[in-house]
């Protein structure tokens, strides 16, 4: 009998008999927008009690805290829904953290529920791809890896949060907890069609910047007024004149204005940034902040800015290339030709990077189409995905590293 190519196959292929299609098809059945806290509620329930057979303790843990800014100015708290949080031998020599999200962009009301067949092995679904589908994969990977002799030599962290697809600002703060003193991360947004892995991911950031000025008659006394509107239109315009190769600047909405007869006082500019490099942050920040200070004094007008990168630019280190290749190694040795490429999307992995700690953020199954009604996943990549993390898992159990 020829003996199998390494050691873990034999294990490796009872991915075969684990449930990920029919746990991701149950789970995708919960509308889990991120603001519907009643299927985020149950979606929750669901992952706690599919988590729990692993060795350890699992959690909700209440979502930290997030100001939003309303079309008048002022401020309130956003409602979030709970996050999962997971720790399995927290004494282990070597650790890891593992994150997915719960959530998806498809709000209670959305025309896109159901999931159906396009073809045999692939399904068309709410959240299949991003990320039920690789909440399962993650599940999968950890069953097999409880199943194994290097299960004692590693611990880690598993983090599902409820507010991913929004940016984070509820359970930030969290996934940088999780993240301290753990040597990898993997992260299970869905990989492309191909299989090909996101790379290097530019960061984001968005930020609500509210302009007071003075009310008065059109007619009357116009210059006694002071046009907020007109201020918030000037620093849109010298914003977008910061977009350049490396920060994609983006002006996206004015809230406010009023009858076309009193000068406003009032408006709202919301700004997405996308700086490519942490240099590149830094620069618009400090843009920023000097347009604020040039617009109030030039408009005579109060300036306030909410918001802030929360998605800070993530690159690929030597110890992030290293994870790479180990993943590729991995793949590999179960037929996979693993590549990856940088991205103009953000993620969690964006904030695991921002803590030092090297990330592999599309480990989940091969799909597409996502944040649309045509998402899609392919249902083979279901246990194929599931083989490649446990064997990552495996080897940086054996390695005690990267």
């Amino acid at each position: 009998m020829t003996a199998p190519p390494f050691p873990e196959m034999t294990l490796l292929d009872k991915a075969n008999d684990l449930p990920l299609l029919e746990r991701t098809q149950l789970w995708a059945k919960v509308n889990s927008g991120t603001t519907n806290l009643d299927g985020l509620k149950l979606m929750a329930r669901y992952l706690a009690d599919a988590f729990s057979v692993l060795p350890g303790d699992i959690e909700l843990v209440d979502p930290a805290p997030v100001d939003a800014v309303r079309p008048d100015g002022s401020l309130y708290q956003v409602p979030r829904g709970q996050h999962l949080l997971g720790i399995i031998r927290p004494d282990a020599p070597v650790r890891i953290l593992l994150t997915g999200h719960m959530d998806t962009v498809f709000a209670a009301d959305h025309p896109f529920q159901e999931m159906k067949w396009l073809e045999d092995g692939v399904l068309n679904g709410p959240g299949v791809a991003d990320m039920k589908g690789g909440l399962s994969v993650m599940l999968g990977a950890l069953q097999l890896l409880e199943q194994s002799e290097y299960a004692s030599r590693i611990g880690y962290d598993i983090m599902i949060n409820s507010d991913e697809e929004v940016g984070s600002g509820s359970s930030a703060a969290l996934i940088e907890q999780c993240a301290r003193q753990k040597v990898a991360a993997l992260t299970y947004e869905p990989a492309l069609p191909d299989g090909t892995l996101a790379g290097e991911r530019g960061g984001s950031g968005n930020f609500s910047i509210i302009f007071t000025g003075k009310s008065a008659h059109a007619g009357r006394n116009p210059d006694e007024g002071r046009n907020a509107l007109v201020a918030a239109a000037d620093m849109a315009l010298q914003l977008k004149a910061l977009h350049r190769e490396g920060l994609s600047v983006n002006p996206a909405k004015i809230d406010g204005g009023g009858p076309n007869n009193a000068v406003p006082d009032h408006a709202i500019l919301r700004v997405n940034f996308r700086p490519q490099s942490l240099e590149d942050q830094q620069k618009a920040q400090n843009a920023l902040d000097n347009l604020i200070a040039v617009i109030a004094t030039g408009h005579d007008v109060d300036v306030q800015c909410h918001g802030g990168f929360g998605r800070p630019p993530k690159p690929i280190d030597p110890q992030a290339q290293k994870l790479f290749h180990l993943v590729k190694s991995c793949g590999a040795d179960l037929g996979l030709d693993i590549s990856w490429r940088g991205t103009g999307g953000v993620c969690d992995g964006n904030n695991i990077a921002a803590c030092g700690v090297p990330v592999v953020d599309t480990m989940g199954v091969r799909g597409g189409a996502i944040h649309s009604s045509d998402e899609y996943l392919i249902t083979d990549s279901l246990a194929e995905r599931t083989k490649l993390s446990a064997l990552t898992i495996m080897r940086i159990a054996a390695k005690g590293g990267i």
